[in-house]
């Protein structure tokens, strides 16, 4: 091979390698964070304000709680639907003997 022809291979070498971080760095540029989810599933009704900005608050142990939280707010309660009650079964209760 020629000193001619290894300059043309290194030049599509480092234009193919300039392509890959260019589509690289468009890729990471474009994506966006991955939201941490909102849901407490300790409580089971939450409230999802739209005024000032979008945010959801899982803390309200009632629909009549978070209705009075959110009464004159932009704002909508609902059932979580990430709600884990806390369940005993029948016959786990600590035992006396």
């Amino acid at each position: 091979m020629t000193l001619a022809g290894m300059d043309r291979v290194l030049e599509s070498m480092t234009t193919c390698t300039a392509l890959i971080w260019i589509i690289l760095g468009t890729g990471l540029a474009c994506t966006t964070p991955a939201m941490a989810q909102t849901y407490d599933p300790d409580y089971p009704v939450c409230l999802q304000s739209y005024v000032p900005g979008n945010y959801i608050s899982c803390s309200f142990t009632s629909i009549a709680q978070c209705n009075a939280t959110a009464s004159g707010l932009g704002a909508t309660c609902y059932a979580n639907p990430y709600f884990a009650p806390y369940f005993v079964p029948p016959g786990r209760l600590a035992r006396r003997r």
